[in-house]
């Protein structure tokens, strides 16, 4: 015969099976705990991979921001006192042969420049006295004879002055007996060469002459070399030559 089932029993089994359903069923919260705690495993790893990498790429870069540095405080670090010193002493000693160089310079392109300008000045004054005596030597007047040998030998010095001494005693009766008169003119003159105390001129010079055989003058271009020396600050003759 059937078993009656009561209302109870239904409600008992009812709660049996829930509590075997409880039983099997997985945890679905458990799941999801899972995944998200993977998801933050995985995130935590990136994050400390990107980290890692942040800071590898920071270091190089101070390395290299340091090395920079470094280079730049070399570049821009003092002197020693040492090298400074011997900078110093280096560009005073320097400074120093410079000048020493510049007023020897100077000393030397002045004495240079005096000198030059000490033989011109002689030059011209040796010059103007020899064309002087260059008139005297070829004018003569037979009734001044000694008057005139005596202007020659004043302005005579050395070979032409011992020369023309000893000539001169027959040189002046020649004059006298043929009565011979000339007056002598420059025409032009220069220096050959010129020192401070001998000079080299050379003088062309126009002679009027006339005697007893040629009463009527005739006129003779001499060319006159003349060496004058300066003796006691006077410019004499002491080497004529008359062509």
């Amino acid at each position: 015969m059937f078993n009656r089932t009561t209302t109870k029993d239904v409600f008992d089994k009812i709660v049996e099976h829930e509590s075997e359903a409880d039983i099997d069923m997985p945890d679905d919260s458990e799941d999801t705990a899972v995944d998200e705690s993977e998801v933050d495993d995985t995130a935590t790893v990136q994050d400390a991979a990107a980290t890692d990498g942040a800071a590898a790429d920071n270091a190089a870069a101070e390395e290299e921001s340091d090395a920079a540095t470094d280079g730049d405080d070399d570049a821009d670090a003092p002197t020693p006192p040492k090298n400074r010193k011997w900078l110093r002493r280096a560009l005073v000693g320097t400074a120093v042969v410079l000048f020493v160089a510049a007023v020897a310079l100077a000393g030397f392109f002045g004495w240079q420049l005096k000198q030059e300008r000490d033989v011109d000045a002689a030059g011209r004054a040796a010059l103007d006295v020899a064309k002087n005596y260059a008139v005297v030597l070829t004018s003569v007047d037979n009734g001044k004879i000694d008057e005139n040998f005596a202007q020659v030998l004043d302005g005579a010095t050395g070979e032409f002055k011992d020369m023309y001494s000893q000539s001169a005693a027959q040189l002046r009766q020649l004059l006298i007996d043929n009565k011979a008169v000339s007056h002598g003119t420059v025409v032009d003159a220069g220096i050959k060469s010129a020192t401070k105390n001998k000079v080299e001129v050379l003088i062309y010079v126009d002679q009027s002459i006339s005697n007893t055989v040629n009463p009527d003058p005739r006129i003779d271009r001499s060319r006159v070399t003349i060496t004058m020396e300066r003796i006691d600050n006077r410019w004499l003759a002491s080497k004529v030559d008359i062509k």
